[in-house]
Order: structure tokens, then sequence, then C-alpha cells
């Protein structure tokens, strides 16, 4: 399996994701999307192969949602991805994509409907 995590290193749940990839002798590709933030293009697709509304993969806590006006139901997607992409913290995390599907992973265990071996099962 070939595992792609969009990682927030500070995020409680973002590490413990990752652990748990690696516990199931994963090396996912990380990608620390505050560093390098996925395109408009990445963002729609990790949101829809997800099947995510655009609004529902975006994160609200920690962030200037609100200060933005975020959460008028009139916005379209693509003021909002204008917002992800001048503040790429309104993303939400982490994302996983594998060859099984696209999670947005909260919580943590969200993760193992995509792995192939979940830490804790026999290897197939």
């Amino acid at each position: 399996m070939t595992a792609t995590i969009y990682h927030n290193p500070n995020c409680g749940t973002s590490r413990n994701v990752l652990a748990l990839l690696r516990q199931a002798g994963e090396a996912p590709r990380v990608i620390e999307y505050l560093k390098t933030p996925p395109t408009r293009d990445e963002i729609r697709r990790l949101a829809a192969d997800a099947g995510l509304p655009l609004r529902e993969a975006m994160r609200q806590k920690g962030t200037p949602y609100a200060e933005l006006g975020l959460d008028d139901p009139s916005l379209s997607d693509e003021q909002l991805l204008d917002a992800i992409e001048a503040h790429p913290i309104l993303l939400n995390r982490p994302f996983v994509v594998t060859d099984k599907g696209t999670r947005l992973c909260r919580p943590s265990d969200v993760v193992l409907q995509i792995m192939d071996n979940p830490p804790g099962e026999p290897a197939s």
C-alpha cells in the first residue's frame, strides 16, 4: 500500500494517524500541508474523494474561519477555496490517501478503513 498523509505535526490527531500508519509497516509520504499547501484542485479532489462537501473539509477551531465569515452558507466552493488558499490552516487534517481510498481521519481510527494491514490484524 502506498499512503500519503496531509499532516500537521502540531496536531495530536495527525500525529496519532501517522503513528498508526507506521505501526502497520507503512512508510507514508508525509506532506506538511502548512509548509507545502495543496493546490485548489488537490483540495477539491481530497474532499470529493473523501465524500465530503468542501465546507465539511474545513477546520473551524483555531483558525480564522469565524473572522472571515466563512459560516455564511451563501459562499461558493470557489470562495471557500480562496480562503483555504490564503489560510491553509483552514483545511482540516489529517487527510490520508491510500490505494483503498481517501479519508479525513478524524477521529484517528478512521484511517483503519483504508489500510491494507491495520495494526493488530494479521497481515494478508
